[in-house]
């Protein structure tokens, strides 16, 4: 499989955790978003939308969307498991990792901060994404403040903490004090103990910069 990526993708990195977690071993092939790379001809014409990551599988079909991906990957190896089996939990653990992917990380990712910038400038556009992540990271801690560790959602990773370790790392680059999440950083202080979690990590991707 060929998964298409950009080191600081915050959707990239959680498709790379999951390949960690599932031991799967994929050729990377980097879109510089800045460059816009992503707009080019011969990758819109597998991902219309121009967004990354996109995994193109063994036989050449195309899946995008973080998410999607993820499932898809959770599905076709089971072990070890991204969702919990009880309904009511792995509706919950959805529900969190939703709130990241579709309330926090839309609002301040780089296509819509460059719109923001562009209408209320640069200083603005910084405050604007400090404040999205931090009122949506505010929410994400109360959703699981009674959980028990060291996990998001108990003594296993599942798609939450996927979700959590890149938009914990946004709101570092936007400034944002998270130390005011502590039952967040515990999440993320025992993910990082997992290889899959650590070499995720955008410093230890070939097109860091």
């Amino acid at each position: 499989m060929t998964l298409y990526g950009y080191f600081r993708s915050s959707a990239a990195w959680r498709v790379r955790i999951a390949l960690g977690l599932k031991n799967l071993h994929v050729t990377h092939v980097h879109r510089h978003l800045r460059r816009g790379e992503h707009n080019a001809p011969d990758y819109l014409a597998l991902n219309p939308q121009g967004l990354l990551p996109a995994l193109q599988l063994d036989d050449g079909r195309i899946l995008t969307q973080s998410l999607a991906i993820i499932e898809w990957l959770d599905e076709t190896w089971p072990q070890p498991p991204l969702l919990p089996s009880d309904p009511y939990d792995r509706a919950r653990v959805r529900a969190f990792a939703l709130a990241i992917a579709c309330d926090i990380h839309p609002l301040q990712n780089l296509r819509v901060l460059g719109r923001v910038k562009a209408a209320a400038g640069e200083e603005a556009g910084q405050r604007w994404a400090a404040d999205v992540n931090r009122e949506g990271l505010a929410a994400c801690e109360k959703l699981i403040a009674s959980e028990p560790g060291p996990f998001c959602f108990g003594a296993s990773p599942t798609l939450a903490d996927i979700c959590l370790m890149p938009q914990l790392g946004n709101a570092r680059r936007f400034g944002v004090d998270v130390a005011a999440f502590p039952r967040l950083l515990a999440a993320e202080t025992a993910a990082r103990a997992l290889p899959a979690f650590a070499l995720a990590a955008p410093e230890h991707q070939p097109d860091a910069e």
